[in-house]
């Protein structure tokens, strides 16, 4: 059970995606593993939630298919604003596909849908 444990003082993660079931899911995931998480439904809250949350977020987990600013967009702005916050992106397209795209960058860390749990927290452990 120790290593279910999340490293340090609860991280942060930041959790967009359209889809509100999905999203539920990957809150309650995330806080069973001892992770502080907040959601947002799209682009504009989840930057609304980078600008205003008080404390740190370490993690941002963005759908790369998001309605209006897609979530390669999206990682790009939030980091600007909080610089040393960490960006993974999810996405049912293959990586070399959203490369090639323009949608991520070649060193982008790309989780593909459907994942695991511990894929997830695979990929926030090696961000953190």
């Amino acid at each position: 059970m120790s290593q279910a444990s999340a490293p340090e003082a609860n991280p942060t993660v930041l959790v967009v995606d359209d889809e509100e079931d999905l999203r539920d899911i990957m809150r309650r995931m995330l806080e069973r593993r001892g992770f502080t998480a907040l959601v947002a439904g799209d682009s504009r809250q989840a930057i609304e939630v980078c600008r205003e949350h008080p404390g740190d977020i370490d993690v941002l987990v963005t759908d790369l298919g998001l309605p209006g600013v897609s979530g390669g967009e999206l990682g790009r702005t939030a980091s600007e604003l909080r610089p040393s916050m960490q960006v993974i992106y999810i996405s049912g397209l293959p990586r070399d596909i959203a490369v090639a795209d323009g949608l991520i960058a070649e060193d982008a860390l790309l989780v593909k849908k459907p994942f695991t749990t511990e894929g997830l927290i695979g990929a926030l452990r090696s961000v953190l």
